[in-house]
This record gives structure tokens, C-alpha cells and sequence, in this order.
């Protein structure tokens, strides 16, 4: 091991010992020193905006100078609004009910036993992400609030930015009475780090990546502590033949055009073929005025003409930027088995005036949020009133959809006796 990596192994087992030093800690912090700690750096952030803002710009001119993808550095801007809405999510998550400490599912056995499960902490946190600066502010957050210590390691793009949040939520730690180190960000991009935190089983009890599907294969294939995966967003939204075509005008636009970069875009329009006639020249000129390509199967070309071919591959492409995929289905078992094909089980929509349809849209499609008459851009979790998010999960185990503070505890059984013994 050379004397620099040998540096960052040490480096990130020290950030480890911290974390898990202060986890018990943090576990037994009150409600109210959690809630003061958010808000405290809410306020840290709100009164200095001005170096988060220029410390963005410095990254945001480094990325472009990079020539780092469009949608890459789209995630990477800061506004007013966007840290607006970063101190928002602080201020939602300390409204939000603590989930440390519940109890459900009391119940009394016939020897007089009452069991039951209380939610507590997962531990140690270790999150790993790229680009966007309000990870850092929102999994701190949600991180804190759950009772968990956390390692944060964002995308060298947003080093400056990153540190310029971080600041402030040290200070509101301070400010609450909680150690500094119930949450940490990485200082060094070297990728070293990332090799080492996902090993640390002595230190960190899950590891959540949020990015692109190479970070992801690599972290699950090096990994030595549980991970909850974050994998793409094809995104889907059949137009069902019951649908009201003037509504599903609106939501597919929304759900394209909110924002590209987000991973709740939609990606793939499939269209009934009972209304594709009245319907895709009507939505392919809308598109059109909004500058997005569509890739279309062959029926879809045979009615609005330029449309370029779409190939298998589109079908399966999450593209993040003004490119959509359309296809003709034939009815709704047929775009269900579409979805369940090429989708990621990430949000797929549809649009239905008839109840039952919807029921079992719901019911067949595989995905960790499936919704109706609405856009697929609404799977986040401050819209889910979550307050953030810590990503959105596709996998089946623990936690799936948007992970907030639930999905970041366990539960263990409790059980109260009377001198009770087992005969």
C-alpha cells in the first residue's frame, strides 16, 4: 500500500472509530436536542448563503471547465430556492415525529408476557453520492433525527459546496450539545475512501450509494456492510384507454419536463393503442415545443412522422436529459408486462378513469412506487411528506421507495415479564 493510500485507509478508520463512539450517544439523545440541533443548522445555512452560494459557483466553473455531463452539473447548482428548500427539509424533518423509541405491536401472551417491538437506530451510516450538495444537508438530517451517526462522502464536483453545508451542521450540532462527529463529511476525493468505507464492518452497520449504475455495481461487488441500493430511475406512464387525454397531457409533461436530471423523470410514454390515434400527435407537438426528442416503435412512427427509431436499448436507457421513449401498447396487461421488463423498479405511473384498472396496475407493476393520475417526478421524500430523503431504494428488503426516517431504524423485540418461567 502506498504512503497515500495508506493515508486515506487511516484517515477514513478514524472518521469510523469517531462515528461509532458517539452512535450510542445519539441513541439516547432526546427529541428536543435533535430537533434544535436541525434547526439550528437550518439557521446556520439560512444566514450564510452567500458562501454556499460562492463556494458553488467555484465547483459548478470546475465542472463545467471538466466538461462534466449536463444533467451532472444541472444537480450540482445551488440557488436561493434550492437552499430554501435544504432548510426547509432541515425545518420539515424536526417536525416530523421521532421514530426512536416506538412501540407497536404490543401484545399479552396467554402466560401474561407482553411483547412487543421498539424501533432504534441502525448504528453507523456510511452515504455515499454524487453531485447534489443537498444530500449532504438532507441525510445529515434524517441521519440525526433516526438516532444515526453518519459518513458522508459526496462527488469531488461538489467538494467546496459540500464543506460550506458541512459547516454549518457542525455548528447546529454544536449549538444543541451533540458531538460534532454524529456526522462527518469526507475531506479527500480520493476514491481510496470510498474502497475503504464500504469494508469498515467494524465501524459502519449500512452503506447507502446514491448515483449512476457503475458506483453502484462497484460498491455492491466491494462491499463488506449491508447495502441499500439506489439504482436507476426508468420511469414509466401508460395512457391507459380510460384515461381523460387533456389530464394526461399536463402530467406527462410534468413528469418529463419538471426537471430532466432527477431520477423520478419520466422516461418511457406507453400509449393504448385504442387511443394513440387522438393522443400522440398531441403530445408529440407539445414535447416538441419543449425541445425533447421522442424515440418511437414503428406504429408510433406510422402516425407522427419524424420521429426518430426507437431500439431496444431505449426501452431500458434512463437518458436524464429532453429525450423520451414512446411506444404503443396493446391495453394494460400488455404495458404492465412492458414495465416489468425494462423498468427499474423505481415509479411507474398510470393514467385511468376507471378504478378497477388502476387497482390492478398497482397490484401487477413491480416497483417501489406505482401511482395514479399524477406524474412519476412526485417520488421524493419531501413530497411524500418524509421531510428528505436519503435516496429512493428499488430493492425489497428492509427499506423500498423513498428511504426517510423510518427506513433508516430497526426494530428489536421487548419483553415484559411478572417472574414468569418457561416450564
Amino acid at each position: 500500500m502506498t504512503d497515500a493510500l495508506q493515508d486515506t485507509h487511516s484517515y477514513m478508520l478514524e472518521l469510523g472509530r469517531r462515528a461509532r463512539s458517539v452512535a450510542a450517544t445519539l441513541a439516547l439523545a432526546s427529541t428536543r436536542q435533535k430537533n434544535d440541533a436541525l434547526l439550528a443548522a437550518a439557521a446556520h445555512i439560512d444566514a450564510d448563503r452567500a458562501h454556499i452560494l460562492a463556494a458553488n459557483l467555484r465547483d459548478v466553473e470546475q465542472a463545467k471547465a471538466r466538461q462534466l455531463p449536463t444533467a451532472r452539473i444541472e444537480r450540482l447548482v445551488l440557488t436561493d430556492a434550492r437552499i430554501d428548500g435544504i432548510i426547509a427539509g432541515l425545518r420539515q424533518v424536526a417536525n416530523l415525529d421521532d421514530p426512536v423509541g416506538a412501540v407497536d405491536g404490543m401484545r399479552t401472551r396467554p402466560n401474561g408476557l407482553k411483547i412487543g417491538k421498539m424501533r432504534v437506530p441502525l448504528g453507523v451510516i456510511g452515504i455515499i453520492y454524487e453531485s447534489r450538495p443537498n444530500v449532504t444537508a438532507d441525510a445529515a438530517a434524517l441521519c440525526l433525527k433516526s438516532g444515526n451517526a453518519c459518513i458522508l462522502r459526496g462527488g469531488s464536483e461538489a467538494r467546496e459546496s459540500n464543506a460550506a453545508l458541512a459547516k454549518c451542521l457542525y455548528a447546529g450540532l454544536r449549538d444543541a450539545g451533540l458531538p460534532e462527529s454524529a456526522v462527518q463529511v469526507v475531506e479527500t476525493t480520493d476514491r481510496a475512501a470510498v474502497d475503504t468505507l464500504v469494508t469498515m464492518s467494524d465501524y459502519v452497520d449500512v452503506i447507502i450509494p446514491r448515483g449512476g449504475k457503475g458506483l453502484i455495481k462497484r460498491i455492491s461487488e466491494q462491499a463488506r456492510v449491508p447495502v441499500i441500493k439506489h439504482l436507476d430511475g426508468n420511469c414509466h406512464m401508460y395512457v391507459d384507454e380510460t384515461a381523460d387525454l387533456a389530464l394526461a397531457e399536463k402530467v406527462a409533461i410534468n413528469a418529463k419536463c419538471y426537471r430532466y436530471g432527477i431520477c423520478g423523470a419520466l422516461e418511457t410514454l406507453l400509449i393504448d393503442v385504442r387511443v394513440a390515434e387522438r393522443f400522440l400527435p398531441v403530445i408529440a407537438k407539445a414535447f416538441a415545443e419543449r425541445e425533447v426528442s421522442l424515440r418511437g416503435c414503428e406504429r408510433s412512427r406510422a402516425i407522427v412522422s419524424g420521429l426518430e427509431a426507437a431500439t431496444e436499448d431505449d426501452w431500458a436507457t434512463e437518458y436524464l436529459g429532453p429525450i423520451l421513449a414512446v411506444r404503443i401498447v396493446d391495453g394494460l396487461d400488455d404495458a404492465m408486462a412492458h414495465i416489468n421488463r425494462y423498468g427499474s423498479q423505481h415509479t411507474d405511473a398510470i393514467i385511468s378513469t376507471d378504478i378497477n384498472r388502476i387497482q390492478h396496475f398497482m397490484a401487477g407493476v413491480d416497483s417501489s412506487s406505482v401511482v395514479a393520475n399524477a406524474p412519476t417526478c412526485f417520488a421524493d421524500g419531501f413530497e411524500y411528506g418524509l421531510g428528505a430523503e436519503i435516496g429512493i431504494s428499488t430493492g425489497k428488503l428492509h427499506a423500498r421507495g423513498p428511504v426517510g426516517l423510518e427506513g433508516l431504524t430497526s426494530q428489536k423485540y421487548i419483553v415484559f415479564g411478572q417472574g414468569q418461567c418457561r416450564g
